[in-house]
């Protein structure tokens, strides 16, 4: 009998007839917002096997392994399309990471007991009802992105799947000890280095010193860890700050560590991290804050939570990469930050994931060339961060969207991961001759020059230049490495790791890691020993590949056995790349016994130069307007429920799995249908527990825009009061929250830009010192704009993401935001003033304003949140929320909706006394109706609170200024009195319920 010979057999997976086709009529659904009107689409899997197998072997896979025998049927070849119909299929690039057709191909390799075979995985979508031209918009704007996936119109069928070739070594050297000026600046753009003249000029000195010429992998490490990503150079350099304001200034600059006043009246910043957001957490250290374990000096920021456990927490950014594949930038950017935890102090096991998105409106018209549309950037970031982190089995259980038209070209995509580990493992260090030990997913060109990439600026051509910069992940590798490494932590004699050290392969690949890893000692790394996704890699793609699911970790050799035999139980890949510690602490590469690097680690580490930044700061004045005279509070209230930045996000936060692990306490939907907004989420890390952690965040970009008058300082104090706010909303202790910092900024080569980031880092000084909130951990992206085919750059607005961990004494006094039963009193506790400036409702250009930006009090905020957080340790509130966007007026609202049943019925509803309201001010003289009802100022809380307890609650709330405004009641209506002015309403609560859900119901 004749053995079949290898060719690629086709297999399309479609739904079975009569059942529904959710992706077809999702395709079709979409369509029209791109005004196009398929009459029908129908969507199929493709699997393209290359393999000896004969047709009863292949029919056999099909049916065993590709399709559900209930749901699916299976179909070998090419189905002929329909009469009027158009294909269109969709299939990823060479080298694309396809975790769907790794996983056919280990199982079948498993069936069948083939080794030798291939496979890729596409969509093929019959659609009628559209021309030609209409099939090509459908494909380019909808289906594919082209930076990773190839579209065709007629069913594929390659003659063979594409494979790597092989490489033949050659050390490269890279000419540049004698380039002028001009030559190295091209040398650093055209190679992707992104590195500035003045670190050139050191590279070059320090190889003229040497007296020979860089390889290719000794620079491109040295971009790698010289990187903006990498090594936050701008906020870690001497900055010297100038502004006509400086003597009238809110910050006093004599009191800064880190800061001199020059005769010239500027100030002179050594360090700007180190003397702002570090210098206030070391000095609360030194208070007393007893209860931060570790940080800045580790992958997460690690806190106390119990006697036996701490929790560690982390939030990056991944923006670049998700303006060029928004599915797998985000994906990788929790996945990543999951890895940051697995990888911090000897391995702590994620229990939560976080995420904000910042991108443009989803109804934008104007998308500049280079761009996607935002509406498919956010589906596709939603979708990237709810694929990793349910298949992970990590409940996503926080987050928020912010829209601004300067998102377009450069979206932000925030991600966060919070973990539990013993205390006794929160520390790790590699000793001399351990082995470096790679775990994980294998080596492919994805990630190349992600880091540098990530420090560059966005311009129209970046998705085509940056291609290679884009990683496709798989969250079942990263589980089973998840899974080893908690092994491996505790199965050493009484419990220990069986390694010394730990790190995940993050921005720069290897590179960083072993770099990081092996700073004190050197390390010798044998580079063809890394395992690869395809032949044909150079030494120097090995090595900075930021190919995803990837742990580095530092092993005594006598602990080889055990970890691998535990990897091999576990189905994770272990490679012996090298060892730690080196006679003179070089970093040595070698690729089969050949040297192609050595540099030395205190160059590599200590070498980049800090030259002196300028930065600037020049007030912009608030921009006064009159709005119309007369002012509808009930169309203004409805309008800004229905904003992008206020209306429901359930549709999102319902693709995510916020249950699973069981320890989620309050959920990020809360009230009776899980359809109101909560504050914050609250977790139980350790069960049986009655102590639990609370995650939170704060995002106040309005009150720092320049553009309307905004000062990124009061936006920095805004966000850090919102975060403490949300978080003690929900029953956290105000004396046990940490905070991370994510700056993303546009190019702070400009000084005023420069000066911004100066003034939120003062911020977040004088914000954590005022709070007592200990930043732990963050992050900085600073070169967040885009420039357009015609030479425009659309920067973003500074944005200073704050996230917060708390913690909950007692879970069983963990409130809600939701009303809870007619007849209690309402309480609003904290003070505005007419200055609505930043605020949603000035957005929306109505009613009558003064533009200019609230301010917090550092006195007032944090006995705002001490008085709120004890009573509700005392059990005194039903229900607390935050006024944050659109105002008091909203936040009740917002109470309201969330009582509703999931019909939208038996909602409590809410008289409210106007005049009470607008005499709640910090100096007792009554501001205007419209700033009563709708402004933003901060420090401010809306608690439900039952009669039988007001007296103890007004008695608790002596020390800060508060009002009983009006009590709930059965009549599922919003009622407030008006003073004169139009300021009165009335209004259905299912009528704001229905607009509150349906604004961005998609």
């Amino acid at each position: 009998m004749t053995s079949p010979t290898a060719r690629v057999h086709r297999v399309e997976v479609a739904v079975s007839q009569g059942r529904a086709d959710v992706r077809g009529e999702a395709v079709k659904r979409d369509a029209a917002a791109l005004g196009l009107a398929p009459s029908s689409v129908r969507s199929s899997k493709v699997y393209l096997i290359e393999a000896a197998l004969d047709s009863a072997q292949i029919q056999s896979l099909a049916q065993r392994l590709l399709a559900d025998p209930v749901l699916e049927r299976a179909t070998l070849g090419v189905t002929a399309a329909n009469a009027g119909s158009r294909v269109i299929e969709v299939h990823p690039l060479p080298g694309v990471m396809d975790p769907a057709a790794q996983t056919v191909r280990d199982a079948a390799r498993e069936l069948l007991g083939l080794e030798d075979l291939a496979v890729t995985t596409g969509w093929r979508f019959d659609v009628a009802g559209i021309d030609a031209k209409g099939a090509e918009t459908l494909a380019r704007r909808l289906l594919a992105n082209t930076v990773i996936q190839a579209v065709h119109f007629e069913p594929f069928v390659p003659d063979s799947l594409p494979r790597g070739g092989g490489y033949d070594l050659k050390v490269t050297h890279v000419p540049m000890r004698d380039l002028d000026d001009a030559a190295l600046e091209k040398l650093s753009r055209e190679g992707h280095l992104f590195l500035d003249l003045n670190e050139m000029h050191a590279v070059q000195a320090h190889y003229r010193e040497i007296g020979r010429e860089p390889t290719d992998v000794e620079l491109e490490t040295l971009a790698q860890t010289w990187s903006e990503h990498c090594v936050h150079k701008t906020l870690k350099s001497t900055i010297r700050y100038s502004s006509d304001s400086i003597e009238t200034d809110r910050i006093d600059w004599s009191k800064r560590p880190g800061h001199e006043r020059q005769p010239d009246g500027s100030v002179v910043i050594h360090n700007l991290l180190k003397s702002t957001v570090a210098a206030a957490t070391h000095e609360l250290i030194k208070e007393g804050v007893d209860w931060t374990l570790s940080v800045f000096v580790d992958n997460a920021g690690i806190v106390a939570f119990d006697d036996d456990h701490a929790l560690c927490i982390k939030v990056e950014t991944h923006n670049h990469p998700s303006a060029i594949e928004p599915y797998g930038g985000a994906a990788t950017g929790v996945g990543g930050c999951i890895r940051d935890i697995m990888g911090t102090g000897l391995g702590a096991k994620p229990i939560a994931n976080t995420d904000v998105f910042c991108v443009a409106p989803p109804d934008t018209t104007d998308v500049p060339a280079g761009c996607l549309h935002p509406r498919r950037v956010l589906n596709q970031v939603v979708a990237g961060v709810r694929d990793y982190g349910n298949r992970m089995g990590i409940p996503t259980v926080n987050g928020a969207v912010y829209f601004d038209e300067r998102y377009i070209g450069n979206p932000l995509v925030y991600c966060g991961c919070v973990g539990v580990m013993p205390r006794d493992k929160i520390s790790g260090h590699a000793k001399p001759g351990d082995v470096i030990v790679a775990l994980g997913g294998r080596t492919g060109r994805d990630g190349i020059h992600g880091a540098t990439f990530s420090s560059a600026e966005l311009t129209d051509t970046h998705a085509d230049e940056f291609s290679h910069a884009v990683q496709i992940g798989n969250a079942i590798e990263e589980k089973r490495v998840l899974d080893a490494i908690l092994r491996a932590r505790d199965a050493g004699p009484g419990g220990a790791p069986l390694y010394h050290a730990i790190t995940d392969c993050g921005a720069g690949g290897f590179s960083s890691a072993v770099g990081e890893m092996g700073e004190a000692l050197g390390a010798e790394v044998h580079l063809e020993r890394a395992p690869l996704k395809y032949d044909g890699l150079s030494y120097t793609e090995i090595w900075v590949s930021e190919a995803q699911e990837r742990m580095v970790l530092a092993v005594p050799r006598g602990n080889l056995a055990a970890l691998r035999a535990i990897c091999d139980e576990e189905h994770v890949e272990l490679a012996e790349l090298g060892t730690f510690g080196t006679p003179n602490r070089e970093l040595v590469l070698r690729y089969h016994g050949t040297e192609v690097g050595r540099l030395s680690m205190s160059l590599l580490h200590d070498g980049i130069p800090t030259p002196t930044r300028i930065a600037s700061w020049t007030p912009t004045p608030a921009k006064q307007r009159e709005g119309a005279a007369k002012f509808d509070a009930g169309d203004a209230l409805l309008k800004l429920l229905a904003h992008p930045n206020i209306a429901s996000k359930r549709w999102i936060v319902r693709q995510y799995d916020h249950e699973v692990q069981g320890r989620t306490i309050v959920r990020p939907l809360v009230g009776p249908a899980g359809e109101g907004p909560g504050d914050a989420s609250v977790l139980q890390p350790t069960p049986g527990s009655t102590r639990a952690a609370a995650i939170g965040c704060g995002l106040a970009v309005g009150v720092g825009d320049p553009a309307i008058g905004g000062d990124p300082y009061e936006m920095a104090l805004a966000g850090i009061d919102e975060c403490v706010r949300n978080l003690v909303c929900v029953g956290a202790d105000p004396s046990r929250i940490a905070i991370l910092d994510n700056f993303c900024w546009p190019s702070c080569r400009k000084p005023e830009n420069l000066g911004s980031l100066v003034r939120a880092s003062e911020g977040c000084y004088d914000g954590a010192k005022a709070y007592r909130t200990p930043f732990v951990s963050g992050k900085d992206s600073l070169n967040n704009q885009f420039t357009t085919e015609d030479g425009r750059t659309i920067e973003i607005p500074p944005t200073l993401l704050i996230t917060g961990l708390g913690i909950v004494n007692h879970i069983d006094r963990c409130v809600t935001s939701d009303m809870k039963r007619a007849g209690n009193a309402i309480v609003l506790v904290g003070v505005a003033t007419d200055a609505m400036g930043g605020s949603h409702l000035a957005r929306l250009g109505v009613g009558v304003h003064d533009a200019n930006i609230p301010t917090t009090c550092l006195r007032e905020g944090p006995a705002n949140a001490h008085a709120v957080a004890k009573l509700i340790a005392e059990g005194i509130v039903a229900a607390a929320h935050d006024v944050s966007d659109g105002g008091a007026l909203v936040a009740i609202a917002e109470m309201l909706i969330g009582s509703a049943d999931a019909e939208g019925r038996h909602a409590l509803g809410a008289t409210i006394d106007l005049a009470r309201l607008a005499t709640l001010t910090r100096d007792r003289a009554p501001i205007t109706p419209v700033a009563a009802m709708f402004s933003e100022a901060p420090s401010r809380y809306v608690l439900e609170v039952p009669h039988n307890r007001l007296e103890d609650a007004l008695r608790g709330l002596g020390g800060v200024r508060h009002a009983v405004i009006g009590q709930t009641t059965d009549e599922g209506e919003l009622v407030v009195s008006g003073s004169g002015g139009g300021a009165g309403l009335k209004v259905s609560v299912r009528d704001l319920r229905d607009v509150w859900l349906g604004a961005l119901d998609w």
